[in-house]
């Protein structure tokens, strides 16, 4: 609650805020009082809201608190050492790589999360040349962390050894994944429906017109679960509509997923003849959209493209990108619930959640020409 008894007064609080040496600097560099007033407005509650929260009394709401904290630290102000929140432990997340935007978004969220329940994360990105998942999870398990967020890693790879995440369990270090699923690892998964992914994309572009005979496919190498999805669904949807299963062979592309691989598949597509390619991911959409123009190709009145992740910026490309849109903060963060159950001793069910993902049109995809 915001509200306050009388014995609460600014200057106290002021006071109090001042000997915790929470100043911030003033002009030219010279250390200015704390103003009660400036962090009140800063926070949207009232001083004496914020002169309880500075001298740790009870009676505000944990939210207030939090964004009475979150104006200090705006303001430039150092927390009160009282204050300072200390860590319930440490937990891992390990991502392949930081270029392609979806894996920032997800570590975002999930940073988030932890935190905001007293949790330091612990960002592990495997870098080109630099440590293995494996050596990355071993240098985790030394300094002694709670748990560890897998996403995007050797889980998804059906050639990778299921037996590193059965050691790491009998280790006593739970863990959760992220995107992909392997019945030979007991955890909790959380992964979008790719198939259903696969199957909204080409239902849009048939819904504007497109000859599914015309319509090609765009994904990474063929050993990742979520690759084999989205092909599943791809090669369904085109059955359905009378697509035979020699020319769905041929309307399927497996590349890298990055700018340069959906580059590399758009010329196979255009030479197919296709009016319209799916892709495994937002790069990968960029990299037909540059191939499309290359061919002296307009997208989207001679070739309409579809990604898939709707990454920050995405909305901002020319065009702006029709995708598919993975629901990165609902998977984010049943991924840390799942994980913080699990280190609670309360082990939620070792199964595949699996989220649905949304069309998100933009101008990437019209009608085919003519």
């Amino acid at each position: 609650m915001d509200g306050v008894t009388g014995t609460d007064t600014a200057p106290a609080a002021s006071a109090a805020f001042s000997r915790a040496g929470a100043e911030p600097p003033a002009a030219g560099g010279a250390p200015g009082p704390a103003r009660l007033a400036d962090i009140a407005a800063q926070a949207r509650v009232s001083e004496a809201t914020v002169s309880r929260v500075l001298n740790g009394k009870a009676g505000v709401a944990a939210a207030t608190r939090q964004k009475v904290l979150a104006a200090l630290d705006v303001l430039g102000y150092e927390r009160p050492v009282r204050l300072r929140q200390r860590s319930a432990g440490l937990i891992g997340l390990v991502i392949p790589e930081l270029t392609n935007p979806i894996f920032p978004a997800f570590a975002q969220v999930i940073e988030q999360v932890l935190v905001g329940h007293g949790y330091t994360p612990v960002l592990c990105t495997q870098l080109p040349g630099g440590a293995t998942e494996d050596e990355l999870v071993d240098q985790l398990v030394e300094r002694g962390v709670n748990g560890i967020v897998f996403l995007s890693g050797l889980h998804a790879d059906t050639t990778a050894d299921p037996g590193r995440y059965v050691r790491l369990a009998g280790q006593g270090v739970p863990f959760v994944l992220i995107n992909g699923f392997n019945r030979h690892i007991g955890a909790p998964f959380v992964s979008p429906d790719d198939r259903a992914a696969a199957r909204a994309a080409v239902r849009h572009l048939t819904d504007l017109g497109h000859d599914p005979h015309r319509i090609g496919l765009a994904v990474g190498p063929v050993r990742y679960v979520p690759v084999l999805r989205k092909v599943e669904g791809f090669t369904a949807a085109l059955a359905e509509r009378g697509v035979p299963g020699e020319r769905i062979r041929e309307l399927v592309r497996h590349t890298l997923f990055t700018l340069e691989g959906g580059h590399a598949a758009a010329g196979a597509l255009i030479g197919a003849d296709c009016t319209g390619v799916v892709c495994g991911s937002d790069m990968m959409a960029l990299g037909v959209v540059r191939a499309a123009r290359q061919h002296g190709l307009e997208v989207p009145r001679e070739l309409s493209v579809v990604g898939f992740d709707d990454s920050e910026l995405i909305a901002f490309t020319d065009p702006p990108l029709t995708t598919v849109r993975q629901p990165v903060k609902a998977m984010a963060s049943a991924a840390v619930d799942a994980l913080l159950e699990e280190i609670g001793g309360n082990p939620v069910q070792h199964t595949e959640f699996v989220f649905q993902p949304e069309l998100v049109v933009r101008g990437s995809t019209a009608p085919p020409r003519g």
